[in-house]
């Protein structure tokens, strides 16, 4: 019973997200000829019919990955390929805490390597072909390997950590796993500007007294503590622009991708800062930290239940080995399992996101004049290549920002 729920759940995802796909396809295509009104006279046809076909070529990608995903879970579950791999590394291995994070650690490698393709797919074919793929291939192979280095060094001991409580710390192994998770969180929090991300790019101080001031003066307007203003070199990478805050308490700082202020002025740029601090003034980093705290807890309390169940190994086609462990076999199949039985969830997250991006564009334009951010954002969707003509159903499901007529008309009049 419960592999045809499973089976079903992964149909019914799997289908809407093709036909979702598919609705995006042909409304981006039947409006590909003609520049909405609100943004005909700041966007060209040439550069609105490249968006439209950067989209499309992203949503054909995308609906052959989603398949492949779908295959790769059904061949680790129903298809056995977890059950060997437990299997196999029972008989050549007798430490339990190495059996199991090997497990753990097969299984990721393995769709580690099976998304690699994917990844050098995007960045060299489809991004290339729109202009906007930076990265060279030595380039891309050490940040592959720099990450795998950070995953081995800091999910190590955080996977050894989740599967040691629940093996040794009782029925309150969930609140010692949980509370391992929240404090791994805000490990990554602290380390990320200092240490991981240097890692991957070069960080220099921002070199514009202009516009350093102006920024000083917003945040400080703000009730904001800045720490530093930092340029990024995100053009070795992509031709995509962005600017970002990181860091919490006194170590935030903004980071601007040189892309991106090479584009925008400095009335624009102080725009699109004051709409990121909207989403400071209304703590929504804070209460999607929480909600995502509370989600795990409720996952691990999950798998707290589920893990003792016999028909949760055996509906996703595992068998758990019998006298020994089956912890991470545990964790991994609810990892797998989980995606498939709450993608219904996915409108109301993609909703709740919208909500917060209305609010931080009403701060913005509180801030500052709205037509700075009409200006700095109609520049960013074409340089960026998004579409102004997204399909209402697809947009509704997935999109995390609204949709770009939507938004300017909102800043335009309120």
């Amino acid at each position: 019973m419960f592999t045809l729920l499973f089976v079903s759940f992964l149909l019914a995802d799997v289908l809407i997200g093709l036909w979702l796909a598919s609705r995006q396809i042909r409304h981006v295509q039947t409006h590909r000829d003609r520049v909405p009104p609100e943004f005909s006279d700041r966007i060209g046809l040439h550069s609105h019919q490249r968006a439209a076909d950067y989209t499309i070529a992203k949503m054909q990608f995308s609906m052959v990955e989603r398949i492949t995903e779908a295959a790769v879970l059904v061949g680790f579950t129903l298809l056995g390929g977890l059950q060997f791999l437990d299997h196999h590394l029972g008989v050549l291995l007798d430490n339990e805490m190495l059996r199991q994070l090997m497990l753990l650690g097969a299984v990721l490698a393995i769709m580690g390597l099976i998304g690699l393709p994917f990844s050098a797919w995007r960045k060299f074919k489809l991004e290339a072909r729109f202009g906007f793929n930076r990265i060279s291939p030595r380039l891309f192979i050490q940040d592959n390997l720099k990450t795998l280095a950070l995953s081995l060094l800091l999910g190590t001991p955080l996977a050894a950590g989740v599967i040691w409580f629940m093996g040794n710390a009782g029925a309150n192994w969930v609140w010692w796993a949980w509370g391992l998770w929240v404090g791994f969180n805000f490990l990554i929090l602290w380390l990320f500007p200092t240490v991981i991300a240097p890692l991957f790019n070069k960080f220099t101080p921002l070199d514009n007294p202009e516009m350093a001031e102006r920024i000083q003066s917003l945040a400080k307007r703000c009730g904001f503590s800045l720490s530093g203003l930092f340029v990024m070199d995100g053009s070795r990478r992509s031709a995509h622009g962005n600017a970002y805050f990181t860091g919490f308490g006194n170590a935030r700082r903004i980071v601007f991708f040189d892309t991106l202020l090479s584009r925008l002025n400095v009335d624009e740029i102080e725009a699109v800062l004051a709409h990121e601090l909207g989403h400071f003034s209304h703590k929504h980093i804070i209460k999607r930290m929480v909600v995502s705290f509370a989600v795990a807890l409720v996952f691990l309390l999950l798998l707290g239940w589920l893990s003792t169940q016999t028909w949760f190994y055996v509906g996703l086609g595992v068998l758990p080995q019998l006298g020994r462990p089956n912890d991470a076999l545990a964790l991994i199949l609810l990892f797998l399992a989980v995606p498939v039985f709450t993608f219904w969830a996915t409108p109301l997250a993609s909703w709740l996101s919208r909500r917060d991006e209305f609010q931080a564009d009403r701060y913005a334009a509180e801030q500052c004049p709205p037509e700075r951010l009409v200006s700095a954002l109609v520049k960013l969707y074409d340089d960026n290549a998004a579409t102004l003509t997204p399909d209402p159903i697809h947009s509704a499901y997935y999109d995390s920002h609204p949709p770009a007529v939507i938004r300017i008309q909102k800043l335009k009049h309120g």
